[in-house]
């Protein structure tokens, strides 16, 4: 169920490496990836811990909670975006890709996931 709506995002997103589903602990749900070599469980986990401790300081500054949070390195562009409070989207795009329609349609996607999440 989420592989169809994760390949119907990633198809609409040009240059994308991988997109997975990832629960708020770190841990992927689904995934979809035309880069066998990306660790995504590892990469999920890592992007998310740094996600958590972001959230701690917004919390404490009250500014709200981490909607969208990217990180471009000489490789990869990686984007995690929201969708619920528990679940969000890691997109792994490669450099020189278009980062502001992949914001877009991460925004766009949290249609497709609602009712299942």
């Amino acid at each position: 169920m989420f592989t169809e709506r994760l390949e119907q995002v990633s198809q609409r997103i040009q240059g994308t490496l991988a997109l997975s589903l990832v629960a708020k602990d770190g841990i992927p749900v689904e995934s979809v990836s035309r880069d066998t070599s990306l660790d995504l469980d590892l990469l999920a986990a890592e992007l998310m811990s740094q996600i958590r401790a972001v959230s701690q300081n917004h919390q404490e500054l009250s500014v709200g909670r981490v909607r969208h949070f990217s990180v471009t390195t000489d490789r990869f562009i990686l984007m995690v975006s929201a969708l619920t409070e528990e679940y969000f989207l890691l997109l792994v795009l490669e450099t020189g890709s278009n980062a502001g329609r992949a914001r877009f349609e991460l925004r766009r996607s949290v249609i497709l996931f609602e009712q299942d999440l």
